[in-house]
């Protein structure tokens, strides 16, 4: 529950909370509160400002830090596991995990995602199999068919600051 204050309303001292997302014009004038992360909520930010994501259903269950190919299913965006053996490059990621079919947030490249693991600082990773990384490129002697695409440089054991750069099939 969010903080709450007390102020006079129609005469009488009302106690009344802050509010932890926004539904628009009709919380105009109310104070808001923050998330449990310690933030405000996107719903709080005007257009074009707040998280860089978009809300797709999936189809395939994820794993919170996965990265994920969008691609059209009969003219509905759709978020699967990114893969470089199948050539579903990196659209972004997820932070939370889902189950399929459902809608999840993806973050979209240039961004840092903060939920993966097994990660060296100062590594670089390259997408890997079923929205993992690699920390070694792919060979492009042996490794032909497959697409490479460089994702980031790892700033910690769960994070990896990613950049969003063309994959290359080799």
């Amino acid at each position: 529950m969010a903080q709450g204050f007390i102020t006079r309303l129609n005469g009488k001292m009302t106690q009344i909370f802050a509010i932890i997302t926004s539904a628009g014009a009709g919380d105009s004038g109310k104070i808001p509160a923050l998330d449990a992360a310690g933030k405000l909520d996107n719903s709080f930010m005007p257009s074009g400002i707040g998280a860089n994501s978009v809300s797709v259903v999936t189809s395939e269950n994820l794993t919170a830090g996965d990265f994920v190919n969008l691609y059209d299913n009969t003219s509905v965006l759709t978020g699967c596991k990114a893969d470089n053996t199948t050539n579903r490059e990196a659209w972004g990621y997820v932070t939370a995990a889902t189950t399929s079919p459902a809608a999840a947030t993806v973050y979209r490249l240039g961004t840092t995602n903060a939920a993966r693991t097994g990660l060296t600082a100062g590594l670089s990773y390259w997408l890997g199999v079923t929205g993992g990384v690699i920390s070694t490129p792919l060979d492009p002697v042996t490794q032909t068919g497959k697409m490479c695409q460089f994702l980031g440089i790892a700033k910690s054991t769960t994070e990896l600051v990613t950049a969003e750069l063309d994959p290359v099939l080799l």
